[in-house]
């Protein structure tokens, strides 16, 4: 088979969650350079709005929805929306997320007291829990009916390499919401395999996007995760465009339940 038939996304209906931004953007750019069709839902209108005028004018065919992930209703409507317009979901990437904060140690490794797991507010927890894991659950009911009707599909939830390491540097509640999302991803590509929905993870380390008020943004909050990473760098969102590519094409046909790491070698362990 040639490349560009393997790789070809070309056609393909495509939702993405949290896709006016960031990693999301990223998934969205990189469909849209190969001639998907797009759905992009996002929380933030303005910024939805600015994706879809700026990827209609470089050619693509996208539409737009506002959603709030943490609520049903809006997931049934985006997944209603998304096969009004295109008739089916080949793709679906759900990464819509946020950040559970900065972890008990600063940059210099000195303890952070109101970062202490005793500290943590109730509603931060339940906040990151509900947004990174009880939506991607959901979002996993309002997709799985649609993608049964059609005989198939990839479902490519954003994970972390925070779902198999402990962190210094960020929040407990980020690490186990994305605990929980890996092996939810493990559980329903079992599941969801004799109807061929193909269900995998993408597991960036830290990456510069607005998460966490956009802080990697800033150089001196970059330096302890750069040090953390043996090609000592922070990736940005285009960093992850290959694995979308990668698992949204014929090329991942044989391939459910895995997560691709793209951390630089972080979770390799530090080097000189």
């Amino acid at each position: 088979m040639k490349i560009n038939d393997l790789f070809d996304v070309c056609g393909l209906a495509v939702l993405i969650t949290g896709g006016a931004s960031g990693i999301g953007l990223a998934y969205a750019q990189a469909m849209a350079q190969n001639g998907a069709r797009i759905m992009v839902a996002d929380i933030n209108p303005e910024t939805l709005a600015a994706t879809v005028t700026t990827l209609r004018a470089h050619g693509a065919e996208v539409e737009g929805e506002t959603v709030d992930v943490t609520e049903r209703a809006d997931l049934d409507r985006v997944v209603a929306a998304t096969v009004a317009r295109y008739g089916r979901i080949d793709v679906a990437f759900v990464n819509a997320g946020i950040s559970g904060g900065p972890g008990f140690l600063s940059a210099d490794k000195s303890r952070l007291p109101e970062r202490s797991l005793e500290a943590i507010p109730d509603e931060l927890w339940t906040r990151v829990l509900e947004t990174n894991l009880t939506s991607v659950f959901r979002s996993f009911q309002a997709l799985v009916p649609q993608m049964k009707l059609q005989g198939g599909g990839r479902i490519i939830v954003t994970s972390s390499i925070s779902a198999t390491k402990t962190e210094i540097h960020v929040g407990s509640a980020y690490v186990a919401s994305k605990a929980g999302v890996a092996q939810f991803v493990r559980q329903a590509a079992l599941e969801l395999a004799k109807f061929n929905i193909l269900v995998n993870a993408i597991a960036p380390g830290p990456v510069i996007t607005n998460i966490g008020g956009g802080r990697l943004k800033a150089s001196d909050a970059r330096k302890p995760f750069e040090r953390a990473c043996p090609m000592h760098e922070v990736a940005s969102p285009d960093d992850l465009k290959g694995a979308a590519i990668y698992l949204a094409s014929k090329a991942s046909r044989f391939v459910t339940g895995a997560q691709i790491v793209v951390d630089g070698g972080v979770t390799l362990g530090e080097a000189d």
